[in-house]
């Protein structure tokens, strides 16, 4: 089961021409903690950053984390997201068995699959205004 946290950001921080957090999100999904957060240059642009980060361990056993990150600009939005969605749809459509909803799973329906009980429908213009 997922949990998420969501934190507002302090802006007044300015560093190489970018600007504290303005805006985060905290995704914990099984082994690995997803983190999307928006951020803006001096000049207000806002762009988001999505990173996934899992624990490990090293060969001499301590653990370290493995992060990925992806930098995704404003004027992308729109067409990350039309992408994001055509290949979930994909995967949902063709995988076997395959549940893709977007809150954690609350029910079962007849065929004994698990359902969600409440969707929500997330868009970028969400993030707030400039």
């Amino acid at each position: 089961m997922e949990k998420t946290e969501e934190k507002e950001f302090d802006d007044s921080h300015e560093e190489h021409g970018v600007r504290d957090e303005v805006y985060s999100k905290i995704i914990r999904a099984g082994k690995r903690t997803y983190f999307f957060d928006v951020k803006a240059t001096r000049k207000d642009d806002y762009y988001l950053t999505i990173t996934e980060s899992k624990k490990k361990f090293g060969k001499d056993g301590n653990p370290f984390y493995e992060k990925h990150k992806i930098f995704l600009y404003e004027e992308d939005f729109e067409k990350f997201m039309f992408g994001l969605t055509d290949a979930i749809s994909f995967i949902d459509s063709e995988a076997v068995g395959s549940v893709i909803t977007n809150q954690p799973y609350t029910e079962t329906d007849k065929n004994n699959s698990l359902v969600s009980s409440e969707y929500i429908n997330v868009e970028f213009e969400d993030l707030g205004e400039k």
